[in-house]
């Protein structure tokens, strides 16, 4: 296939494991890197594309990748949401090897799908293998954080709670909608528009969608008209609107002008998680040159674009690639692959 998403505050704030309010946390950082707080459950998935077949579980979801990638940027973040007994020990392994702080509230079960690609478009058959409880209330550490990311996998966070998350803080939100617009039955998934996803994108600084996520909410295929697609998704009440297209790269609208971005053409082994990853170079980038959309957008390419080479949570991202990739796409026409 070719291709052309604050610390945890402990009891006492200090580096360690800790429990305050229900939640489990962890954090061993004390440094002033800029600090992304995101919500949304992990999940452990299976994974099976024409490159690719996984056989086991591997930890993702959309606000795990985000921080995934973000701590391999050099950012510090950290995951809020809920993980049962059967994969809190795994969990709570996983993020710390890979640097990414954690908040977590006990689920009876761990959330996962099974997802089997078929084309070289991300689409995909996904299936639910659990899902988790969902993420109730939150009130702790706003003040650790530089940069909200709401990015739920499966109806886990709903209007209620970033109305909690606004009232605490006014810092930036990105939201990613996919689990906002998803729904199950008998284990199915299927999209649906929802008045969540239009009560929390008014609350937000930027959405992002991808390309099936926009024509739900839209009812616009970005395909045959992204300009017209994006523009609607913005009229949502967002500062920046985002819609990524696959291998055709994405585009970016703030209520003032289109910005297309290329995508970086490379292989692509897995697509899982290149929306998480682009999201968590957007922000990346965002915090440092808020009034350059393209080279934000390029960069975020960049991200995902090492992302959908590998498959699972272990991918070689580092912020010299990101910036080499980046100033690739910088040099390159600024328009879609459609």
């Amino acid at each position: 296939m070719t291709w052309y998403v604050l610390g945890g505050e402990a009891a006492q704030n200090i580096p360690g494991q800790a429990v305050s309010k229900g939640f489990i946390f962890n954090s061993g950082w004390t440094n002033l890197e800029k600090r992304i707080l995101a919500f949304g459950n992990p999940v452990y998935d299976v994974i099976s594309t024409p490159a690719i077949v996984q056989k086991d579980r591997v930890l993702s979801g959309c606000s795990t990748n985000a921080c995934l990638a973000a701590a391999l940027l050099g950012l510090k973040a950290t995951l809020v949401g809920t993980v049962g007994k059967d994969y809190q020990a795994a969990l709570e392994s996983d993020l710390r090897q890979r640097n990414v702080d954690f908040q977590l509230l006990p689920s009876a079960q761990t959330g996962g799908f099974s997802l089997i690609y078929y084309d070289d478009q991300g689409n995909r058959e996904l299936t639910l293998l659990g899902i988790a409880d969902p993420i109730r209330s939150y009130s702790n550490g706003f003040h650790q954080a530089d940069f909200i990311l709401i990015g739920p996998i499966l109806g886990e966070v709903n209007a209620d709670l970033v109305r909690q998350i606004r009232a605490g803080t006014d810092l930036p939100i990105l939201t990613d909608p996919q689990g906002l617009l998803r729904n199950q039955n008998n284990g199915q998934i299927y999209h649906e528009m929802t008045q969540d996803f239009v009560d929390i994108a008014r609350m937000s600084t930027i959405v992002k969608a991808n390309e099936l996520e926009t024509k739900v909410v839209t009812g616009i295929d970005p395909r045959v008209d992204p300009e017209s697609a994006v523009k609607a998704l913005y009229k949502f009440g967002c500062k920046i609107a985002v819609t990524t297209i696959a291998e055709a790269g994405s585009i970016i609208y703030d209520g003032e002008r289109f910005y297309p971005i290329p995508a970086f053409k490379t292989i692509a082994i897995d697509p899982t998680g290149a929306g998480d990853t682009y999201a968590a170079g957007f922000i990346t980038k965002y915090m440092e040159t808020p009034d350059d959309l393209t080279a934000v957008g390029c960069f975020a390419s960049a991200v995902a674009s090492v992302m959908v080479e590998n498959s699972g949570p272990d991918f070689p991202l580092s912020r010299a690639e990101a910036n080499r990739r980046q100033e690739f796409l910088l040099r390159q026409p600024k328009v879609l692959g459609l």
